[in-house]
């Protein structure tokens, strides 16, 4: 007889959202070290961006694979492996002695970690009904927040305080934790279609038109959101502020972050995507907005709470989007959605550090704000036009 299946979960696992939140951690951890590794190592401002720039790089590179993965050989398995990855070269970054090490450090954790959160939402979306995904998908965000706010503020404390090698070492070995705490979570069940090779899996996401469009929105909210955002915190110490203070002010991201989490949590059941990527995109330009007319720690802290406003009623619309867009080879969706979002980051970061070399913070934020309003507008017109079509097709079918 064929067991029954499982019943379907109202929100992720516990073990998922650990695992999210040390991911987080991990990544926003470097913003307010950015200073602190180029004074110590010796090296330029615009050059030790490249800690942070090859860690989005590679983390938003390696998705495709990672997703891949996750479909032929199962979630749970992939993360597991990908953490272990996390663990040695996150171990290997606290102990490289100069900048070229450890860019590559970081690549390698980049390109690990970067399996993580993809994968836990993919998990979601095979275990998670599509009436509630977007309340399930929130609460795995409400965790990575608060990986994010005790990375921005514990980040730059520790490192000011102790050394920034510290910051490094913390993540790596709550990885290896999760990695093990990871054995008893069971692999979930997947839509009909699956098994197919890499092939496959890649030509049914790539031909997909609307796939194709969510992946060039994700990678320009992340070169908006998480490329021009690690600047928040070198601003305040351009202009003289310990590492400290400068993590603590951009706290405030975490802590939005969460809170709005909560209040989208709230609203998903009965406001429309569209609306939620309209009120998600106001607070991120208006965000932006706020710094490129003045750089303090109040005003930095006001834009990092929209910010994680704006992250949490906007990005987790386009994450629910990308869950359902190709059912049968959701693990590969998901993997190029992450990808486009980190690439995007990556791309967007580089660029801006010679403008931040050049204390032109007013100009970087300024464009992060202008961008902000197309992606809004085309984020919530062509969600409105693919949510009418499926009802179309549903009512025809």
């Amino acid at each position: 007889m064929t067991p029954p299946a499982a019943a379907p979960l109202a929100r992720p696992p516990l073990a998922l959202s650990i695992a999210s939140f040390v991911s987080s951690f991990d990544r926003f951890a470097v913003s307010p070290m950015i200073v602190l590794i180029a004074a110590d190592l010796g090296v330029s401002l615009s050059a030790s961006v490249a800690a942070a720039s090859g860690y989005y790089l590679a983390y938003g590179l390696t998705q495709p694979l990672w997703g891949v993965l996750s479909d032929r050989l199962g979630r749970v398995r992939v993360m597991r492996l990908a953490l272990y990855g996390a663990a040695l070269a996150g171990a290997a970054s606290a102990l490289m002695p100069v900048l070229a090490a450890l860019v590559v450090a970081r690549v390698v954790t980049g390109a690990c970690f970067g399996a993580v959160i993809p994968t836990s939402l993919t998990y979601v979306g095979d275990t998670v009904a599509p009436a509630v995904r977007q309340r399930a998908l929130t609460d795995l965000m409400a965790a990575a927040a608060l990986g994010t706010a005790l990375a921005t503020g514990l980040g730059g404390a520790v490192a000011g305080l102790v050394d920034w090698r510290v910051a490094f070492t913390v993540p790596a070995a709550c990885a290896l934790v999760c990695a093990l705490g990871l054995r008893t979570l069971p692999e979930p069940p997947r839509a009909a279609g699956t098994g197919q090779g890499v092939a496959g899996y890649l030509g049914m996401v790539l031909r997909h038109r609307w796939a194709l469009l969510v992946f060039g929105l994700a990678f320009t909210e992340g070169a908006i959101m998480l490329g021009a955002m690690p600047f928040l915190a070198t601003a305040l110490q351009h202009d003289g502020l310990a590492a400290a203070v400068a993590g603590l002010a951009i706290t405030a991201y975490g802590l939005g972050l969460w809170a709005f989490s909560r209040l989208v949590k709230r609203v998903s059941m009965r406001w429309p995507a569209p609306v939620l990527m309209l009120v998600g995109g106001t607070q991120l330009c208006a965000g932006f907005a706020l710094v490129s007319l003045h750089v303090s720690v109040p005003a930095v802290a006001v834009t990092a709470l929209l910010l994680g406003g704006g992250w949490s009623f906007l990005h987790s619309s386009l994450q629910t989007w990308a869950t359902s867009i190709v059912p049968q080879a959701r693990g590969t969706t998901i993997a190029f959605f992450a990808g486009a979002l980190f690439v995007g980051s990556a791309v967007a970061s580089w660029a801006a550090g010679p403008l931040a070399e050049h204390g032109r913070y007013g100009l970087l934020f300024g464009i992060a704000a202008a961008a902000a309003v197309p992606l809004t507008a085309v984020a919530a017109v062509t969600r409105r036009r693919y949510g009418a079509l499926a009802a179309e097709g549903a009512h025809s079918g």
